[in-house]
């Protein structure tokens, strides 16, 4: 079978100390994963954070490092630890931890949605699941380690910004929400700032209701280092047309946040160091 695609990686190339994490907007879906599916691709492409990866071009232009998942989340989902699978959707994988997420049907391996319900003709094996972890998993956080390394290597520190959007909200939902784990993955300063600066850009902001965070800002966070992790989702409705799956009037307002928010934090994140430093 053809293999999921690794991730893409931009190494960071400016004066930040801020890497992109975009694990679930791949769209590189193999013809074996789409015949899996009982409702075809559209089925599977509604797990997508739709061109989050394309809200991050002008960050990158700034010389914002960033690893991009190519591989759909419907095959693998980079956002979820290796043992949070669904039993129904691996076969002989019982013994591992059932949680809350795995059990609503998304786990490492989505297996439903509410509006398609199951999502796989059959179950797959162990051995399936090893292929798509180390095919698509397993290099992405590597290379998220490995880039979040070379900034602590070159600047003292790091912060991570994990880029996801949600679907329309429930009413007194603010447009952006971000999440440290309630406290874990960042020290208190990083939400504050982000939600200014959130509302300096015109946005109405939250922390850690009703995201907190997921995998990768759990795992790749180290405040006790100077490395922080920051999840930001963004409502669709911000940047994309009523379809919800193409840039709308509010794409490059909200790519221009996303720059603005790297740069700001990236900014105070050394300035504090040095501050740190000279003490």
């Amino acid at each position: 079978m053809t293999p999921l695609s690794p991730p893409l990686i931009h190494p960071p190339r400016g004066d930040l100390p801020v890497l992109l994490s975009v694990p679930h907007s791949g769209r590189d879906y193999p013809q074996w994963l789409i015949e899996m599916a009982t409702g075809g691709r559209k089925a599977l492409s509604s797990l997508e954070d739709p061109l989050v990866d394309r809200l991050a071009w002008r960050a990158r232009g700034r010389g914002v490092g960033a690893v991009i998942a190519r591989a759909p989340r419907a095959a693998v989902d980079c956002n979820r630890a290796e043992d949070e699978v669904d039993p129904a959707v691996v076969e002989g994988r019982r013994r591992d931890r059932l949680t809350a997420r795995a059990r609503g049907g998304l786990g490492i391996v989505p297996g439903r949605t509410p509006h398609h319900g199951f999502l796989w003709r059959r179950a797959i094996g162990p051995a399936q699941l090893e292929q798509r972890l180390d095919q698509a998993h397993r290099p992405y956080h590597q290379a998220l380690a490995d880039q979040l390394e070379r900034l602590v290597a070159r600047f003292g520190c790091a912060l991570l910004l994990d880029c996801h959007s949600m679907p329309p909200p429930p009413a007194g939902i603010p447009p952006i929400v971000f999440g440290d784990c309630r406290g874990r993955s960042a020290e208190p300063w990083v939400g504050a700032e982000a939600m200014q600066i959130a509302r300096d850009c015109g946005f109405e902001a939250g922390l850690n209701d009703p995201f907190a965070g997921g995998h990768v800002t759990e795992r790749h966070s180290d405040p006790g280092r100077a490395v922080h992790a920051l999840q930001i989702e963004i409502d669709r409705r911000a940047y994309l047309d009523p379809s919800l799956r193409e840039p709308g009037p509010g794409f490059d307002r909200m790519a221009t946040f996303m720059e603005i928010l790297a740069a700001r934090l990236g900014d105070t994140l050394l300035s504090r160091r040095f501050a740190t430093a000279a003490e």
